[in-house]
């Protein structure tokens, strides 16, 4: 009799259990969640909440003033964890890439993170699949030290795009830590 497990993971190709773990315990995210919960709860609030982004009108948000967008991957454009894009969203991304052209990055919690990525070998991977950059923030109090949204500023988003935050938008799936961009000016 065979006594080995074999487990599948189908939402988690190439799981990495540390990544997996690390992404639902959040510290950052709990204590952000806190202090919006009792000072500021307007911010947690999005401006437009869409099914996905195939809801999103790239062209009206562009038309509207926006310069930039910044995209969550994990539920956002990808599966969680997957370094590939949903290929259901493809048109839509395409459709952002066609208005928006470069001034198009992915922000993440998993890809890019020194904690989870720390050769940067999947912000990589994930930047040859999708063809948009990932942006990797720094902790404003030690230059060595990545941070986890939504801790951070907004000043390294507004450095890699050369905009204000109030010129971007953030399209992600978790108001605490996408949407809470918003404390930034997105």
């Amino acid at each position: 009799m065979n006594d080995s497990l074999n487990v599948q993971f189908i939402y988690w190709p190439n799981l990495d259990l540390r990544a997996a773990v690390g992404q639902r315990i959040n510290v950052e995210g709990i204590v952000f969640s806190v202090r919006v919960f009792f000072n500021d709860r307007y911010l947690s609030l999005p401006h437009v909440a869409v099914r996905d982004i195939r809801c999103i009108d790239w062209p009206e948000i562009h038309r509207r003033g926006f310069k930039g967008v910044v995209l969550n991957t994990n539920n956002t454009i990808t599966v969680p964890y997957s370094l590939t894009l949903s290929l259901p969203l493809r048109p839509s991304i395409d459709k952002c890439k066609d208005v928006f052209g470069p001034d198009i990055a992915m922000f993440s919690n998993s890809a890019g993170l020194l904690e989870y990525d720390y050769d940067g070998s999947k912000a990589k991977k994930l930047e040859g699949t999708i063809g948009i950059k990932v942006i990797r923030l720094r902790s404003p109090y030690d230059v060595f030290v990545e941070v986890k949204k939504p801790a951070g500023t907004a000043e390294e988003i507004e450095k890699h795009f050369g905009y204000k935050s109030s010129q971007l938008i953030m399209v992600g799936d978790r108001p605490f830590t996408d949407v809470y961009g918003n404390q930034d000016g997105f």
